[in-house]
């Protein structure tokens, strides 16, 4: 029996039994440098696993320059798909001397045949086998992992109304007789809710009597989910609008309520925790109190496999929410309604899971008069830093006067940064389009992002300035195809991330999407037809990944007693599965920059 490490992914996808019967049924093999292992249009014999050496896949119809297409190390897997083809498609040759661990055909056809996964894994896009490995960093997590799988119609209570002209005396008795919290409210032509807390409130603060009908009372101001969505969802929504229920509704049929205690039954975890905290903080240190517990919840949260779109969401949400709270200790009330506080860049596109230096501004009303703003906006500044948001070193803060004007100055200021077309100006266009009201009126960052559409999205030499900005960087991919490795690690921030975010964000502004998030903005534009919805799953997935690697060499780095936030990500660190999903998530980056090249015609600037 051969002894070889089948912990990783595909082998992972078998028992113990058949792990035994590939270590049983395996051979080792020798092959000397330059050596071909399998020739373009051989029949597939043989699975290969290397054990030590690299090996090179060429493409012997392309110049020499450009027939390696592909570089394989320890740990690596190739030749399956010549069994499942029938042939091999390409060369593989030994760049140096090799020793590898060798599956019969037979053995591997016969695996196929008793573990259909095992088979699937090698017909499998990027996001189907990211999934893949997000389930297997789960393992051990299966509270979690059964919560992340949960549907809204699995936690529902059956709806009650009441009609609109029923009494307070009527609606406390039902609410008694059914052991529940609230009521809905069938109102003329809306659904309105009531509960308890709004019953006591109208009847000793409100100057209501118990004859009074419950329509008084009802807050027609709902959210709502659907029946399909997960329940992770419906927990970021109530962590997002600070409510305790949300309403389940199909198309325009009520289905049911779920209660926050409906939530908790179902599932326990530090999101509530934190939550909560936040929405109890009455003082700035009891928020800030709750505000340095995020990154024990971001640690949770990747450890039990939650997917890291989910996570981004619900910690943008409690981001949200602190940011809300440190407004309303610092803003007089008065100012509310005539004011909005953005947050923009990776913040404002829900993508930033730990805490980032601040990028915000400020939006005011055309007539709003506000003489001391400029006072109180230095101490929010102050509050947030003392929340754990440092400093945005470019000074792209709400303590900077250029980053607070009224709704007037915003559009004076798109239509500078428009006809200037230099990189600082096209950078502020940037980040204010990816901008996201936290506090205040959003009615006032929608006139402003109107405005930026319509100066931006039919502008055609603008835009190809705009997105020439995705090419700055380059794929740390070789010439050959195969991942860069220094010994310093790959700029994933460079090379992978911005790309994907700059480029979606130009196609956004092109097609005059309001969505923020990198992910929803490839939805819109798959659901557009900009672009194929699997180009579009597979650039969120490498996104995704790209965004995980990095995500956490920095949770590590909070560790160290003087941590340094980098994007940097050490290839020779990654388990082979990884190498490999970071190596077809770059060519998908390569892909997409050509596409956005000829799109937006960068080949000619």
């Amino acid at each position: 029996m051969v002894e070889v490490d089948l912990s990783q992914l595909p082998f992972t996808l078998m028992d113990e039994a058949g792990r035994d019967h590939v270590r049983r049924g395996m051979d080792l093999a020798y092959f000397d440098r330059d050596e071909i292992i399998l020739e373009m249009g051989q029949a597939g014999e043989s699975v290969f696993l290397i054990h030590k050496g690299e090996v090179a896949e060429l493409d012997p119809t392309l110049p020499a320059a450009s027939a390696r297409i592909g570089h394989y190390t320890a740990g690596d897997l190739f030749g399956a798909i010549s069994i499942l083809n029938g042939k091999s498609r390409y060369r593989f040759q030994a760049e140096q001397e090799c020793l590898c661990y060798v599956m019969p055909k037979a053995l591997f056809t016969q695996l196929c045949r008793h573990y259909p996964p095992f088979e699937q894994f090698f017909k499998q896009s990027l996001s189907h086998k990211a999934r893949l490995l997000t389930e297997k960093r789960a393992e051990g997590g299966v509270t979690m992992a059964g919560f992340m799988l949960a549907k809204v119609n699995e936690c529902m209570r059956e709806p009650l109304l009441i009609d609109a002209s029923k009494s307070i005396h009527d609606a406390v008795r039902q609410l008694n007789d059914s052991h529940a919290d609230s009521l809905l409210v069938a109102t003329a032509g809306a659904l309105g809710m009531v509960t308890k807390t709004d019953l006591l409130n109208g009847l000793v603060l409100g100057n209501c009597t118990q004859a009074t009908p419950v329509e008084a009372l009802a807050n027609v101001s709902l959210v709502t989910v659907a029946p399909e969505q997960y329940l992770f969802e419906a927990l970021i929504l109530m962590t997002r609008h600070k409510v305790a229920r949300v309403v389940v509704m199909e198309e325009e049929s009520v289905k049911g309520v779920v209660e926050l205690m409906d939530v908790l039954s179902f599932f326990s975890s530090r999101s509530y925790v934190v939550s909560l905290q936040v929405e109890q903080a009455n003082s700035l240190e009891a928020l800030a109190a709750a505000s340095q517990r995020t990154p024990e919840l971001v640690n949770a949260l990747m450890a039990q496999g939650v997917k890291l779109r989910f996570a981004m969401d619900l910690l943008a949400a409690l981001n949200g929410r602190i940011m809300s709270k440190a407004w309303s200790f610092t803003v007089p009330e008065q100012y509310h309604t005539q004011s909005c506080l953005m947050v923009m860049g990776s913040e404002g596109r829900g993508e930033q899971i730990l805490k980032t230096d601040q990028d915000n501004g400020l939006i005011l009303a055309d007539d709003c008069q506000w003489p001391t703003v400029a006072e109180e906006m230095n101490t929010l500044t102050e509050t947030l830093i003392q929340l754990g948001y440092p400093p945005c070193p470019g000074n792209i803060m709400v303590s900077n006067p250029e980053w607070v004007g009224t709704v007037s100055q915003w559009k004076n200021n798109i239509t500078k940064w428009i006809n200037a077309r230099d990189g600082d100006s096209l950078m502020k266009l940037a980040i204010l389009l990816d901008s996201h009201g936290v506090a205040g009126n959003p009615a006032l960052l929608d006139q402003v992002r109107e405005a930026l559409f319509e100066r931006c999205s039919h502008d055609e030499l603008l835009l190809s300035y705009f997105a020439r900005a995705a090419l700055r960087f380059s794929t740390p991919l070789t010439l050959f195809g195969s991942l860069k490795k220094p010994q310093h690690g790959i700029d994933i921030k460079k090379g992978g991330i911005f790309p994907i975010v700059h480029g979606v964000r130009t196609m956004a502004l092109e097609r005059r999407i309001n969505a923020t998030s990198t992910l929803d903005r490839l939805d819109a534009l798959a659901a557009d037809g900009r672009l194929d919805r699997r180009f579009a799953d597979d650039l969120g997935e490498a996104l995704a990944l790209f965004t995980e690697l990095r995500l956490r060499q920095q949770l590590q780095e909070l560790d160290n007693a003087n941590p340094k936030r980098t994007n940097r990500v050490v290839v020779q660190e990654l388990s082979s599965l990884e190498r490999d999903l970071l190596r077809e998530a770059l060519h998908i980056v390569k892909d997409f920059k050509q596409r956005l090249s000829h799109r937006y015609h960068l080949e000619y600037s």
